[in-house]
């Protein structure tokens, strides 16, 4: 899958979750920069990320996870 289709889908991920379809997700992009990301969304934003990809992701790799461009690294070594 390539860098350009794991964003897009990531983003369609992130319209969902957080119920604005306007939101483009950035590289910098973490919890303090969309209004809705709280502790409950975030736990359902990985949950729909993984299945909309077929991964798991670990908790070290989601601890060590510090914005929106990790997370999309981390999506496409499992990917890959």
């Amino acid at each position: 899958m390539r860098p350009e289709e794991i964003r897009e889908k990531a983003n369609s991920v992130f319209q969902e979750v957080f119920k604005d379809p306007n939101l483009q997700i950035q590289d910098a992009m973490s919890a303090k920069d969309v209004e809705k990301w709280d502790s409950l969304n975030h736990l359902v934003m990985i949950s729909s990320i993984e299945e909309a990809f077929g991964i798991k992701i670990k908790l070290k790799e989601l601890i060590a996870m510090k914005n929106v461009g990790d997370l999309l690294k981390t999506i496409a070594t499992k990917v890959s």
